[in-house]
């Protein structure tokens, strides 16, 4: 781990110069990308083993989930040491709440959150979730919407920065206590980045279609019990409404991700606007954007903030089919399984903030 870190560190140094194919790192792993922060893998890799005892075991090797949780305590461990953390985004399904579910009252990340809150960091849900109505999002994220306008009312936090960013990159609303739902729509036009402007409408629905129909030809291909469910800036599938409902097979949703990807990668519309093609469990979406996109969006709203200073939790960081993955272009990131994961690291972090 210690070697690693110097190579991570020789690999920031070139970024720094504009050189970062010249590092060891970049040899050794091509595909590399850029590290915002250096990462601290010896202590981080010591303080895993006391919690997992990962050099005490004599037939289990190191496993996947333990070099996952080595690597986000590395991060949270780094983000620490460079100061305070302006902004945490978060993934909703599976990080926050269980898939399908809703963050309610008694969610065990809404304390922790609150806390965050308080220390001055501002909050960001980055959704695949896309609604244009209000309303919709408080279904989903009630718990901590109320829990935030209690603190207010209790003078335990002022003015929170609370932001959802949904459709991964293409709704906005703010936390706001005096309206309805707690939140307001922010117009597209007052947040959008430079470079989403220039992504045309009729792009973005020639982008669409193609994308309709190479899902139309998965079902047809896999015979699936599935239906087309299209919006505004995302097209994707759903399973057939009624008593029995599908679910989908794993390989069946990787599939027809990764048809519709390789299609609209060599679509004309797909080389102008950026798109992201995952699987969300049971349905399989096209978006508008990313989540780099997303996130990217969230820092400029809030005053410019570096990715050096953003930390997005998520769950799906997979290559393939996983819509958290390009988050890692825009900031730091964390890779969680599940809610239960998601509260031990912000315990964690504040572990680390505290020391």
């Amino acid at each position: 781990m210690h070697d690693i870190e110097k190579l991570i560190n020789d690999h920031i140094e070139h970024q720094s110069r504009g050189t970062p194919g010249r590092s060891k790192l970049k040899h050794l792993v091509p595909s590399v990308g850029t590290f915002f922060t250096p990462l601290l893998l010896e202590a981080a890799f010591k303080f895993q083993d006391n919690r997992r005892k990962i050099s005490s075991r004599r037939f289990v090797p190191p496993s996947f989930n333990d070099i996952r949780l080595i690597l986000n305590s590395a991060q949270l461990m780094s983000l620490a040491h460079n100061g305070s953390i302006d902004l945490v985004t978060f993934d909703g399904d599976v990080t926050l709440y269980d898939d399908g579910e809703s963050l309610t009252d008694e969610n065990p990340a809404i304390p922790r959150i609150l806390k965050l809150l308080c220390q001055g960091t501002h909050i960001g849900i980055v959704t695949a979730a896309g609604y244009t109505d209000a309303a919709k999002y408080y279904e989903r994220l009630h718990g901590l919407l109320d829990a935030v306008a209690n603190a207010i009312t209790e003078e335990e936090v002022e003015d929170p920065k609370v932001i959802i960013l949904g459709g991964e990159s293409n709704y906005l609303f703010e936390f706001d206590v005096h309206a309805e739902s707690f939140l307001k729509y922010v117009p597209r036009k007052t947040w959008m980045l430079d470079e989403m402007r220039s992504w045309q409408e009729e792009d973005i629905q020639s982008l669409l279609d193609v994308a309709e129909g190479a899902l139309r030809e998965c079902i047809d291909n896999m015979q699936l019990s599935a239906q087309i469910f299209r919006k505004d800036r995302a097209v994707g599938i759903i399973p057939v409404a009624g008593p029995g409902k599908q679910k989908f097979t794993r390989e069946q949703l990787e599939e027809t991700v990764l048809v519709t990807q390789q299609i609209l990668d060599l679509s004309v519309p797909g080389k102008k606007v950026p798109f992201c093609a995952f699987n969300g469990g049971n349905d399989v979406f096209v978006d508008i954007g990313d989540k780099s996109w997303g996130v990217l969006s969230c820092q400029r709203y809030l005053g410019g903030i570096e990715g050096s200073k953003t930390l997005h939790v998520g769950d799906q960081f997979l290559s393939a089919g996983a819509n958290d993955f390009k988050a890692r272009l825009a900031c730091t990131t964390a890779w969680i399984a599940s809610p239960a994961e998601t509260v031990a690291l912000l315990d964690e972090l504040h572990f680390h903030n505290e020391k």
